[in-house]
């Protein structure tokens, strides 16, 4: 974390952490119940995934919570960017279960509004809360906060992942595209994961724009003398 912060500075960052994670508990319970809820009423398992997801962002946020209420945050960094990175890793082995089962099974999701409206509000919430914690994250320079700042990116992917399976499902019968989407999630879960694991933990809105440089990015290196 960052040693330049005045004291005064330091300890407003850290209350607007535990108001943040405060938040995302809070907010995600509410999500994991209903999208739950209303997975086991359309038989969805897309949903029920993105309610199992809610279940993880608690843990995350909880983590960062924990973290935050030690009297030396500092000290207990490592520790809670591994916890998360177990959380990246728990995520992306369910939701990959999940679809393989779905595409063998060829179960397609039920056309549910309920699952709809609470997708359709996370795509609102979640970049909002995700962008005051990657600010807060950044002046703290906490790889702790960041990671969990990731998860709610996460969070977002598989919010318009689950949305998108559901339209295209109920518009034109395509059972197997929520399934590609959350596939898709599982790939950036284990990347996340790792670099959470080993600390190397850098802003989350930067995740597709390092997937989209592709191998450029790998030769620049090369080009420096």
């Amino acid at each position: 974390m960052s040693s330049s912060l005045s004291h005064a500075r330091r300890s407003t960052l850290h209350r607007r952490v535990r108001f943040i994670v405060g938040f995302t508990i809070s907010y995600n319970v509410i999500e994991a119940i209903v999208a739950i809820w209303a997975g086991a009423l359309a038989s969805s398992a897309a949903l029920i995934g993105f309610g199992l997801d809610s279940v993880v962002e608690v843990l995350s946020a909880a983590a960062i919570a924990w973290q935050f209420t030690r009297k030396d945050p500092e000290r207990w960094e490592k520790v809670t960017v591994r916890a998360i990175g177990l959380a990246f890793f728990a995520l992306a082995a369910y939701v990959t279960i999940d679809a393989v089962m779905s595409l063998i099974s060829q179960e397609g999701p039920e056309h549910s509004p309920l699952g709809l409206g609470i997708t359709a509000l996370s795509l609102v919430i979640m970049p909002l809360l995700a962008w005051f914690e990657v600010r807060t994250g950044r002046e703290l320079d906490s790889k702790s906060v960041m990671a969990d700042a990731k998860q709610l990116i996460l969070c977002i992917y598989l919010s318009g992942a689950v949305f998108i399976g559901l339209v295209l499902n109920t518009l034109f019968g395509w059972w197997w595209a929520d399934s590609v989407a959350a596939l898709v999630v599982a790939v950036l879960a284990i990347r996340e994961g790792i670099e959470a694991w080993r600390g190397d933990v850098e802003s989350p809105f930067e995740v597709l724009e390092d997937l989209e440089e592709g191998p450029a990015s790998n030769e620049a290196p090369s080009e420096r003398p």
